[in-house]
């Protein structure tokens, strides 16, 4: 990972050893263990990679709400293992909304297990025909006596078929739209709750879809209240948003530094590639994209722990910019390491393969345009009706 000097002005005297320790484990631990070749093989190394991060404590900043601390430490595992970080990020998706809405029992019996790496999570929200429209969605939730009874279908799920519980949101209100929305947790092994197959990304990940048909949950696993699902949902994903940037720049750190390392070292024509001024007009814009995403990352991330309450427009703008960049700086490094950068064993095909889906999950590019330009205009609107009144 990047030295935190380029954003020390966000961070906090304690962040610096954490940056540093996260740094040592992600090269001492993730860069040691080899990217699994197939979906079956992700799954195993996925339940592995969990134990061992719950182990070392890379999960803490979630319980903390310490969001830069999340951001470092998903920075320097992205770095190191595109894999672990998937995992990495999937457990917050699941253990956030537990200390958001959870009650001290649902907490003690699902959150803080999965904080020590011993519980794995799943967020199940996405459907075949609701992706970015989430209020599109077909699943449904009946109460029962004192029971909820589920049926529905989603897809897309990162940890399905291996996780231990998933937070899953359906419909209790079908007329009511987002406001009809609730959240529940469902303990793999319920009855009623089966997973539907596995869906194969371009790079390995545990990806799958769930089938729920007459899944019956307590009435004491809804988290939160009735009808607040969507906007727990959505305060999950401000509160994680950060963070996708955060890997974002830990993916295109490590391509820069194999360019940069590749463009001293190759020679051509008589001298190290490094010296033609192609080279170096790549690396130094590779170079700037890095540096503003990270700021971008570490400003939406201390605005949340200094206390605001939403960082909606902050998180957009930091993941929108930070992933795009990242996309544009591993291509570029691919460019610089020419045929070797294509190569399927080469870690910068590898984070070629899984930075793209970083631009499609927890809202698109084009969702997060639209999240900004749409406060833009409520503020633009709202300066005209003051100015007019």
């Amino acid at each position: 990972m990047s030295d935190t000097h380029t954003v020390r002005a966000f961070l906090e005297a304690e962040h610096h050893p954490w940056a540093s320790e996260m740094t040592a484990f992600a090269s001492r631990v993730l860069l040691q263990r080899p990217e699994p070749e197939s979906d079956a093989a992700a799954r195993t190394e996925a339940r592995e990679l969990l134990a061992l991060m719950g182990e070392a404590g890379l999960y803490a900043p979630i319980g903390d709400r310490d969001l830069r601390a999340s951001c470092l430490a998903r920075e320097a595992i992205a770095s190191a293992s595109p894999l672990a970080d998937a995992v990495w990020a999937l457990q917050g998706l699941g253990i956030t909304p537990l200390l958001l809405a959870g009650t001290d029992e649902q907490r003690a019996r699902w959150a803080e297990p999965a904080l020590a790496g011993e519980l794995m999570g799943g967020f199940a929200i996405t459907e075949p025909e609701a992706g970015s429209d989430v209020a599109s969605m077909k699943t449904r939730a009946e109460r029962d006596g004192d029971e909820w009874v589920i049926e529905g279908h989603k897809w897309y799920i990162s940890n399905a078929g291996i996780a231990d519980f998933y937070v899953v949101f359906a419909s209790t209100d079908p007329d009511q739209g987002s406001r009809g929305m609730s959240a529940f947790v469902v303990p793999a092994d319920t009855e009623g709750l089966r997973f539907a197959g596995a869906q194969v990304m371009s790079s390995p990940h545990p990806l799958g879809e769930l089938a729920f048909e007459e899944c019956r949950v307590p009435a004491d696993h809804m988290l939160g209240s009735e009808g607040r699902g969507f906007m727990l949902g959505m305060a999950t994903l401000d509160q994680l948003r950060p963070t996708v940037g955060a890997a974002a720049c830990g993916m295109a750190e490590r391509a820069l530094r194999e360019a940069l390392s590749h463009a001293v070292e190759r020679e051509q024509f008589g001298k190290p590639i490094a010296e033609f001024q192609l080279i170096q007009e790549k690396l130094g814009r590779m170079a700037i994209e890095l540096t503003a995403g990270r700021m971008l990352v570490y400003r939406a991330a201390y605005e949340k722990d200094l206390g605001q309450d939403r960082i909606t427009i902050e998180a957009a703008m930091a993941k929108a910019y930070a992933t795009e960049a990242a996309q544009r700086i591993i291509d570029d490094a691919i460019q610089v390491l020419g045929g070797r950068g294509v190569m399927a064993e080469h870690i910068v095909d590898r984070l070629y393969r899984s930075v793209r889906a970083l631009r499609i999950y927890e809202g698109t590019t084009e969702i997060q345009h639209l999240i900004i330009a749409g406060r833009m205009v409520a503020d633009a609107r709202a300066m005209l009706e003051e100015q007019a009144g």
